[in-house]
């Protein structure tokens, strides 16, 4: 029986900790071969764009996708999920609330596996929707003294430090530069729509990790190239989905001064078939673009709970 869950059923379903969880073993799973992924594909019209993931995860005897349009500023997501031994289908899952966990917990696990285990201060590009789920992931994996956040429209910026104090428990700060942001911090995250790098590379300092989220597309573009010279590992969620959208590292990679096969996977890390941080003082980067493995492993944590709890609306197929 094919179940539907909403928006609301999700988010009172969906806790990090259950993400983070899912993102970690679906992404072992792919370092050591066990699941199918497919990059993303977008079909472009005049009005508006439509997304799509796929993947196969066997070990959840789940196949599915994460689709979801784009159009005057906003955004719709699903994700829908089938049976991988007879093709039946499963169930369908709003996913805006999902898809920000999902990235949230993807750029955690990255900090878990490459930033400093001692990692205390945390500066933050970006203060919206995706920015939340940054933030929330990564005090769930550290303990974290101080969480600082940059963005351009203050007031917005003021209620985000304030709504994510509370929901945190950490203290979570304006900062009143993009210099301030960086200084100082064990764990620099982006997650932006910025189309030119947000900040110097010189403020950049030795044992620093940083996880890019937001340049998933030629059009983005987040970190500069002299940013990339000072990175000692650069590690992607996939080659193959880093080689067709990274904005950040595909101009570098155009000029010969960067190469695919230097690149590690989170999963390859995880399951140990390559190494991550070489010592204290490396400075790592995470590129994450999202992969539909990582939406299916979630979604199957929300589709237990809702199984337990009897909710969902059954579907006509």
């Amino acid at each position: 029986m094919a179940i539907y869950l909403g928006e609301r059923e999700v988010e009172a379903l969906l806790e990090m900790p259950a993400a983070i969880e899912a993102v970690e073993t679906v992404m072992a799973a792919h370092g050591r071969g066990e699941v199918v992924d497919y990059s993303r594909q977008r079909v472009r019209l005049p009005g508006s764009v439509t997304h799509m993931l796929q993947a196969g995860v066997p070990y959840l005897n789940l196949t599915g996708f994460k689709v979801y349009t784009s159009s005057g500023g906003k955004a719709r997501f699903w994700v829908h999920l089938f049976d991988a031994s007879n093709g039946d289908p499963v169930a369908v899952l709003e996913a805006d609330r999902l898809g920000m966990m999902r990235t949230g917990a993807a750029g955690a696990v990255a900090a878990r596996w490459l930033a400093r285990p001692d990692a205390a201060v945390v500066g933050v590009f970006g203060a919206g929707w995706q920015a939340e789920g940054q933030v929330q992931a990564l005090c769930s994996v550290f303990e974290l003294s101080r969480v600082k956040v940059f963005a351009r429209d203050r007031e917005r910026l003021t209620r985000f430090c304030e709504r994510m104090t509370a929901l945190t428990a950490c203290e979570v700060v304006p900062a009143a530069s993009a210099e301030e942001t960086v200084r100082g911090s064990d764990i620099v995250v982006t997650v932006t729509t910025a189309a030119k790098p947000l900040f110097d590379a010189a403020w950049i300092e030795p044992g620093t990790h940083i996880n890019a989220a937001g340049s998933n597309s030629l059009a983005r573009q987040e970190l500069s190239e002299s940013c990339l010279r000072r990175v000692d590992l650069i590690c992607v969620d996939a080659r193959e989905t880093a080689l067709r959208e990274a904005g950040d590292l595909l101009p570098a990679l155009e000029k010969g001064r960067t190469q695919p096969g230097r690149w590690v996977e989170l999963g390859e890390v995880i399951a140990g078939v390559r190494p991550g941080r070489a010592n204290t003082s490396a400075i790592s980067l995470f590129e994450s673009q999202g992969m539909g493995i990582q939406d299916i492993a979630v979604a199957s944590k929300v589709l237990t709970l809702a199984r337990e709890r009897g909710l969902g609306t059954t579907l006509p197929y």
